[in-house]
């Protein structure tokens, strides 16, 4: 960019400090008056209601003043660690949004801020703007009156498995898929949301290994690759997430709620059989392969467990293949969306006829938070009688 600046800012700024050293308030001033060229104020949108807060932050549903009919959503941007300057989490997951338009990704409309005043220690809040959806898929499946027919289920999971395709395709991970960053809008439109985790990835180069962190991914959703301390994955890790948020389209809540990595792994063996060489070659090179208390003699029971609540024999198949442990055999999104299950009766249905029913909005964040006891009493109780027959529309039933 040329010393001058588009808006003669910059070149205002760097007389200034040529020239003569800015005191205090002479800074606080220029502050204070700098006008953002294409960062507009917070202010024209009004908040009217929270409906989002995680490690992430806080996300508000919004009205845009000028219109006063259009809804967007503001995911505030965490600047309390900063010493200085922008999150670099936060330029990764706007970089990645601005690259990635697709009908089943969330649209960032815009980033926008708060005006730098003494009221704020001249510090702006900064506000990712995205397009209003009403529901995520956590707050769906929460409420016992949502009902999904298999039509609308397998409508859901074309449009997840749609999304995973493009964004892996663009050579993007999602590193948190889990039902809570799952939107859907009132028309029936799926969107995955949230890429505070997501990264590019490349393949490997001259076989370097690459090197990625595996402390991404909701636990209850991590794959068995991360859980023992993998670091070179790709897109097979959002696979798994994909198999246990369609199993619970089924079962209302989590499959596998793991309270540690430990108990987690325990219930992924006890699912899908235990991690030896012989169903998935090379796990004995990963790092906590050793070093984690792995159950040996599990068979799988994927297909056993999940049939009373699917039904469906494609789906249970799909599923099948989604939770594999091995993410070399794992059915990536291209295969899974040309899989029987979409292709065979009933076929996928739109959604927004059984969304019209429901006119308040469904977020994770708003319904009532499980108790953790309730939770392991639960989790206990399916253990012990894994073989029981699960209730229609038991929403808290869960395979563990």
């Amino acid at each position: 960019m040329s010393s001058s600046g588009r808006d003669g800012h910059s070149s205002g700024l760097q007389m200034s400090t040529s020239s003569t050293v800015l005191t205090l308030p002479e800074k606080q001033k220029y502050i204070e008056d700098y006008d953002f060229p294409y960062c507009d104020e917070s202010s024209k949108y009004e908040k009217v209601a929270k409906i989002g807060q995680g490690t992430f932050g806080e996300v508000f549903k919004a009205r845009e003043k000028k219109s006063n009919k259009k809804f967007v959503a503001m995911k505030k941007v965490l600047m309390d660690n900063e010493k200085e300057g922008f999150p670099i989490t936060a330029l990764r997951e706007i970089r990645i949004l601005q690259l990635l338009k697709h009908e089943n990704v969330v649209n960032l409309i815009e980033i926008c801020r708060t005006k730098a005043t003494a009221n704020n220690r001249y510090r702006s809040t900064f506000y990712l703007v995205f397009d209003f959806c009403e529901h995520d898929l956590a707050g769906l499946l929460s409420n016992m009156n949502v009902k999904f027919s298999l039509g609308e289920i397998k409508k859901v999971m074309q449009q997840l498995l749609n999304g995973l395709y493009y964004i892996h395709s663009n050579k993007i991970l999602h590193r948190d898929m889990k039902a809570a960053n799952v939107l859907i809008t009132k028309n029936g439109i799926l969107k995955l949301a949230d890429f505070g985790l997501a990264r590019a990835f490349s393949l490997t180069k001259n076989g370097q290994a690459n090197r990625y962190t595996n402390r991404v991914v909701t636990l209850w959703y991590r794959p068995p690759e991360l859980l023992l301390g993998d670091r070179n994955y790709g897109p097979p890790v959002d696979m798994w997430g994909a198999g246990c948020i369609m199993a619970e389209m089924w079962t209302r809540s989590p499959i596998m709620q793991g309270a540690t990595e430990q108990q987690q792994l325990i219930f992924i063996s006890q699912l899908c059989g235990s991690f030896t060489p012989d169903v998935w070659p090379g796990v004995e090179m990963l790092e906590l392969y050793q070093k984690m208390e792995l159950p040996m003699g599990q068979k799988r029971k994927v297909r056993d467990r999940l049939r009373p609540y699917v039904k469906d024999p494609n789906g249970v198949d799909l599923l099948d293949k989604l939770l594999i442990l091995d993410p070399k055999e794992r059915i990536d999104a291209d295969s899974a969306l040309n899989h029987d299950f979409f292709w065979t009766d009933p076929m996928p249905c739109d959604l927004s006829k059984m969304l019209s029913q429901h006119t308040q909005s469904m977020f994770e964040y708003l319904t009532p938070p499980r108790r953790a006891s309730q939770m392991r009493q639960y989790q206990q109780q399916m253990v012990n009688t894994m073989q029981t027959r699960p209730q229609e529309n038991s929403y808290q039933d869960r395979v563990y």
